[in-house]
């Protein structure tokens, strides 16, 4: 997916909402349990009933590489049964030498059709350019995350500035503004006009609203650009907001509140 499509997306929905799959199956619905996929079952209602009030999914692999070869045959059963105008995210925070980042980008960029993926800077460039390279696919770089200890490392100083600060400098040359995203967490939205000061046209995807407790009025008053610049992802407090069997009618209802206050922000 483009830049100009995403953004249209944004444009037409009017919203900027990317839900969380991160499926735990001890907190599926328990008349799901018995089905021959319930992850998977669980994955498609939540998705028919949240498809119209967001503009993009992502899927936290961990949940499903915990499964085995079944949890990897859920992800790709859930990835390839998003709608095509959906942003697809896979949260696998990758990074390793160049060959080992060329196989990962294959795995989530070819075997499966994922249009980002998250992955960790340490490693440096050529940790991250094998992503960077397919065409209209997303790099989404971890630069200051929402987790207590973000603080032993992103926010120690690092020369002039903080490590995080360093991060974002670097690694904007490394892509464009067409193929590569911040991780930016919500909880700390004090830093937020920095951050925008160093990257202004960059798009952010957004984690820790909701259920961590971050405040989406003030992501998106200190945080949007021209173009919106915000993926924001709510993840539990969408996908688990019923426990009964109408849940996905809960989470549609949900993940609707979340748009519509997305859509008294948009420019």
């Amino acid at each position: 997916m483009t830049r100009q499509q995403l953004i249209a997306q944004i444009r037409k929905k009017r919203s900027y909402l990317c839900v969380g799959l991160d499926t735990d199956r001890t907190k599926i619905p328990a008349h799901l349990q018995g089905h021959a996929d319930p992850v998977f079952e669980f994955n498609r209602q939540i998705i028919d009933a949240t498809k119209d009030h967001c503009v993009a999914y992502k899927i936290n692999t961990a949940f499903y590489e915990a499964d085995g070869v079944k949890g990897w045959e859920t992800m790709e059963r859930t990835v390839r049964y998003i709608p095509r105008d959906h942003f697809k995210i896979a949260d696998a925070k990758r990074g390793d030498i160049g060959n080992t980042s060329t196989q990962y980008a294959k795995a989530f960029f070819e075997t499966m059709p994922f249009d980002a993926i998250t992955v960790a800077p340490y490693m440096g460039s050529d940790s991250v350019q094998p992503f960077l390279a397919y065409k209209d696919k997303w790099t989404i770089l971890l630069g200051l995350t929402s987790n207590a200890g973000a603080a032993d490392f992103e926010l120690q100083q690092a020369g002039e500035g903080l490590l995080y600060e360093k991060v974002l400098r670097t690694a904007s040359g490394w892509g464009s503004t067409e193929n590569l995203m911040f991780v930016v967490g919500a909880t700390k939205p004090e830093w937020f006009g920095k951050i925008r000061a160093l990257t202004p046209d960059h798009f952010y995807l957004v984690p820790g609203v909701g259920a961590q407790g971050g405040s989406l009025k003030e992501i998106s008053v200190k945080a949007m650009n021209k173009d919106v610049g915000l993926l924001v992802n709510v993840g539990r407090d969408i996908i688990f907001s019923g426990k009964g069997e109408d849940f996905a009618e809960k989470a549609e209802a949900k993940a609707r509140e979340y748009a519509m206050e997305m859509s008294g922000y948009l420019k």
